[in-house]
């Protein structure tokens, strides 16, 4: 039915102050909420036909939540609640090298701005999810989400990978171009290094063991020395 000559009202929790109230043909901000002033709109094209739909400008975090919708005349009224969700669609993730780590080297990746915590992914040329070491998501001064994962790529593992971030209340997702690196980068080993070493851990090892040797020679050779001046004291019958 036609809402026209009825009164609108958009509520939050609390029934007064309003976010927005219509009667009387037009639109009444007297006791509207501080925080929605000049920034709400009651919709008047589908009044004739009974859409009381409220628009709200420059969305914040703080107007996710519950609303009710109360339309009443002279001899009806109906109240109906709504559910608010907010979301952001962040910035495209961004992929960085930050080193060599475990035998590989260590990718970042990172995005910006986003509501609620978004997920983030890795995967390779195929779109196959790919394992990351670790994620952190930290809450921005605004209340947006940063969000942080990075991936350990091996001389042997697929060099070929992106990064996606994805919002799930909007649908939407951002993902990096694909990434390469090349064998060069990948830390060697080198085979006089690996014998340098096997030979060092031999003679360090060979020392000690001498060492040891000798510490017990030397200690059987003492108490020889000892027996030698030591007599025994005979009783006389």
């Amino acid at each position: 039915m036609s809402a026209e000559n009825m009164e609108v009202t958009w509520f939050r929790s609390q029934l007064s102050p309003f976010v927005h109230h219509y009667s009387n043909g037009k639109d009444q901000y007297g006791q509207q909420m501080p925080e929605y002033q000049g920034r709400t709109e009651l919709l008047k094209d589908g009044l004739a036909n009974g859409s009381v739909a409220l628009r709200i400008f420059s969305i914040r975090l703080s107007d996710e939540g519950q609303y009710s919708c109360f339309v009443q005349d002279d001899i009806f009224y109906e109240e109906a609640l709504l559910e608010l969700k907010v979301a952001a669609s962040g910035s495209a993730p961004h992929i960085s090298v930050e080193g060599y780590q475990d035998g590989g080297i260590r990718l970042v990746c990172r995005s910006a701005r986003w509501y609620p915590e978004p997920e983030v992914l890795w995967r390779d040329l195929k779109g196959q999810p790919l394992p990351s070491s670790s994620q952190t998501n930290s809450r921005e001064a605004s209340g947006l989400y940063e969000t942080q994962t990075s991936i350990i790529i091996t001389e042997n593992s697929n060099q070929n990978l992106s990064c996606l971030v994805r919002n799930t209340h909007l649908g939407q997702e951002k993902e990096s171009t694909l990434f390469y690196i090349s064998d060069p980068f990948f830390p060697k080993v080198n085979p006089w290094m690996v014998a340098m070493c096997v030979i060092l851990v031999v003679l360090f090892g060979s020392f000690g063991l001498s060492a040891y040797l000798f510490k017990i020679k030397e200690k059987q050779a003492v108490e020889l020395r000892w027996r030698r001046f030591v007599v025994p004291i005979e009783e006389d019958n």
